[in-house]
């Protein structure tokens, strides 16, 4: 008897071979500008030694969910202190952003609720929405207009939720959070923004875009992963008291999730520490960020009209983007391609992704070796914004 389910699967791998689509696994290698260690932390003798430390006290593992045995005061401790990071009243711990965004949109969402998504929200997002029982609308990214718009029509039951990225990972944009937040004062919904690529780098304490715009935490819940400009791994929810005391109750990703090891929260309050201690770090990295920018702008490559780390430099086609990763990592230099479903279809990339710990030496050399493996045909080419993409509505 034929095994139905491997020939199906072998056909569908084929056809991802076929579509340059096939991912693979491949360690580090070369001068980093691919990761999200931002200010370079995950290595920070700081932090490596106070996660050390913690092991030795507490073991390499917590034996169970936080509301049976997992629960140590490290983590109490470490919710508090980066709810204060926030600006918050309270935060939560959760073992993943993917954990996070599933409980917050699982949790607060009710049958009979409206979620209006930017259209490239993270995957993670995406799939928490269509596990929620509500009606899901995608928007054109970073419509305030659009919005504004599907906000004046409120469900006839039931409540609206708004779901944004504050910078966005694979455009290194960044949509009109002020507006967002005046908006859903206004029309009486609730703001959900994912901060992962911005806590730590942006504010005047670091504490994200959120600080930035100075939006309040009182009206609106964000999710913050550790595993990125912190270095560490995980991610807070933070937001008013009765919305983590909710989550505690009734989220299923934090109640059935065996607790991270509670090293984990000392090495993320050393992160944190050192994010206190050393705010070089973060003017350090935005310098980074400009050299690199006006090298690239300088050798006519295109530079998106954004002030972030991530830098996206779209080719098109899925064969091209691998082959110039390849040639890249050839040349020591670690950046990778992306394809869909990461990003649209036609709009393959390099996701440059520029920390602290560059080089002016290695910006340079980088961006010689980008011009010539790419060209400067790609100007005037495709941009991340010239194309539709709506696949929270999938």
């Amino acid at each position: 008897m034929p095994d139905t389910l491997a020939i199906r699967i072998q056909e569908r791998l084929q056809a991802i071979r076929e579509s340059r689509l096939e991912r693979s696994l491949r360690p580090p290698s070369g001068i980093d500008f691919s990761s999200n260690d931002y200010l370079g932390l995950s290595n920070h003798p700081r932090v490596v030694q106070a996660m050390l430390e913690a092991i030795e006290r507490e073991g390499v593992g917590s034996t169970g969910s936080r509301l049976l045995r997992g629960e140590r005061q490290a983590f109490a401790e470490i919710e508090t202190r980066f709810a204060a990071f926030k600006g918050a009243e309270r935060a939560l711990y959760f073992s993943s952003g993917y954990l996070a965004n599933l409980a917050v949109l699982t949790t607060f969402v009710e049958g009979g609720d409206v979620i209006l998504s930017d259209s490239r929200n993270h995957a993670s997002l995406i799939d928490a929405g269509r596990l929620s029982s509500a009606k899901r609308i995608v928007f054109p990214h970073k419509d305030a207009g659009a919005l504004a718009q599907l906000l004046s029509r409120p469900p006839s039951s039931g409540h609206t939720f708004v779901v944004t990225e504050s910078l966005f990972s694979m455009d290194g944009d960044v949509p009109p959070l002020a507006e967002y937040a005046d908006l859903c004062r206004q029309h009486g919904a609730t703001l959900i923004v994912d901060e992962a690529h911005a806590v730590g780098i942006y504010g005047t304490r670091g504490s994200g875009l959120l600080e930035e715009y100075g939006i309040d935490h009182g009206h609106c819940l964000s999710i913050n992963t550790a595993g990125k400009a912190l270095g560490i791994s995980g991610a807070f929810v933070a937001g008013p008291a009765w919305a983590i005391d909710y989550l505690i109750q009734r989220a299923r990703p934090f109640i059935f999730t065996t607790a991270a090891p509670p090293a984990v929260a000392a090495a993320i309050g050393a992160s944190l520490d050192v994010i206190a201690a050393e705010p070089d770090r973060r003017s350090q990295l935005m310098d980074r960020v400009k050299r690199l920018r006006a090298m690239m702008a300088a050798s006519s490559l295109p530079v998106p009209g954004s002030f972030s780390q991530i830098v996206p430099l779209v080719v098109g086609e899925n064969e091209r983007a691998l082959d110039a990763a390849a040639a890249l990592q050839a040349q020591g230099f670690d950046v990778r391609a992306i394809r869909p479903p990461s990003v649209a279809p036609g709009t393959a990339r390099l996701r440059i992704s520029v920390n602290v710990t560059l080089t002016d030496d290695a910006i340079d050399s980088f961006v010689r070796a980008l011009v010539a493996v790419v060209g400067v045909s790609v100007v005037g080419g495709i941009s991340p914004g010239s194309l539709s993409w709506s696949t929270a509505s999938s």
